[in-house]
């Protein structure tokens, strides 16, 4: 496994301050945001281009492997957090975050980032399960097409609060999508939050799906980011179950409420981590 973080922590530095900061902490991915002044895909296709000639540069100049997230709050609605999602009832809204994930697909390829992670978003109106997934599957594919065509893998996280929120719903999708670059994100602190029992038992089932990992301190019930310590987390048999089952992604933090002291933040991950990946 390679040491990793994600950027929506380090909101306030630029992208290229933020990779050289990570570069000499000792972190070796990093998992990209798209987001205003970062690699917006909105924004004019020179101007661009230009950013993504600079950070492929820094990339591979300080040897960073890096993924692509698309965890945005605002990027694509000013006024209202992660809107539009796939799980919105009106065709048109859900086309809005397709052709944001197809366009983050395409900058993943010029990137040539391992990976393109998302979710599911809530279910804001009252159908049931089996037209929810319908309507998600659906939504789904022409962002898979998208990835078949440039070749990019997909890292589908479940996400508390949101429709696909547990590893038995991504199971009820996954059988619906049925393709070979739709895979996981699994992130640490979501499964110690929403699944019953021992969160690493969850991990040797998916361990060939597992494309990506998030990882922070968090309590049982409560969706809150947190520092390492300030949780209920006991790292040490995730951390196992993640070698056995022979992930070698990134490990990538992702404190995206820690931006206002953001150096602190990626200095004790480090810290805290490092011990953990000696010989992964």
């Amino acid at each position: 496994m390679r040491l990793g973080y994600n950027t929506n922590g380090l909101p306030h530095h630029r992208l290229l301050d933020a990779i050289d900061l990570l570069a000499e902490e000792g972190y070796q991915s990093v998992a990209i945001t798209l987001d205003a002044g970062a690699l917006d895909p909105y924004q004019d296709g020179v101007d661009l281009d230009r950013q993504v000639a600079a950070v492929v540069d820094r990339l591979d100049r300080r040897g960073l492997a890096r993924v692509v997230e698309t965890g945005a709050r605002f990027l694509l609605n000013p006024r209202k957090k992660h809107d539009p999602t796939l799980m919105d009832p009106d065709p048109a809204r859900r086309a809005v975050r397709v052709d944001f994930l197809i366009r983050s697909i395409e900058l993943a390829r010029r990137l040539d980032a391992e990976v393109v992670s998302f979710w599911s978003g809530a279910l804001p109106d009252a159908v049931d399960d089996q037209e929810a997934l319908d309507r998600l599957a659906a939504a789904l594919k022409p962002v898979i097409d998208s990835a078949e065509r440039h070749g990019v893998r997909l890292a589908f996280e479940p996400e508390p609060g949101m429709f696909i929120d547990t590893f038995d719903r991504f199971a009820q999708l996954d059988e619906r999508v049925r393709h070979p670059l739709f895979d996981l994100t699994v992130d640490i602190g979501h499964v110690h939050c929403v699944e019953a029992g021992d969160a690493a038992s969850y991990l040797p089932q998916w361990s060939g799906r597992i494309a990506n990992v998030h990882i922070e301190d968090m309590r049982r019930g409560v969706h809150d980011h947190l520092m390492f310590g300030e949780g209920t987390i006991h790292f040490p048999p995730l951390i196992e179950a993640l070698k056995s089952g022979k992930y070698r992604g990134g490990l990538h933090v992702e404190l995206s409420r820690h931006g206002h002291k953001a150096v602190e933040a990626v200095r004790e991950s480090a810290a805290f981590l490092k011990p953990f990946l000696v010989q992964s």
